[in-house]
């Protein structure tokens, strides 16, 4: 009963830490920020794996199980997101001028 009470005060104390840093960050370091979540989030289930491994209770096993489907889902949804933002700093190809919608091709 310790143990599951010293592992909840460490997650208590890490999301609050999480939550105060992530707060100060500006908005512009946030997809480097994303890329390194999803990296710990790699971290989270090989640790998660390595649990599976040794032989557990059912409560044990299912919060196991838990930790790897929201890391797995922390790393699909930042993929996604990390992709869309940096599809935001990408240039546009320029369009020729004789292309351009709206203008006149005939002379």
């Amino acid at each position: 009963m310790t143990d599951i009470l010293f592992m909840a005060a460490v997650f208590s104390l890490s999301f609050g830490a999480g939550y105060i840093l992530i707060a100060k960050i500006p908005p512009r370091l946030h997809t480097p920020l994303m890329s390194m979540t999803n990296a710990i989030s790699a971290v989270v289930i090989l640790g998660a794996l390595v649990l599976l491994s040794i032989p557990r209770d059912g409560r044990e096993l299912f919060l196991t199980a838990l930790a790897i489907a929201a890391a797995s889902f922390n790393i699909i949804g930042g993929i996604f997101i990390t992709d869309r933002m940096l599809k935001m700093f990408k240039t546009k190809p320029s369009v020729p001028a004789d292309v351009r919608p709206g203008r006149n091709r005939e002379k």
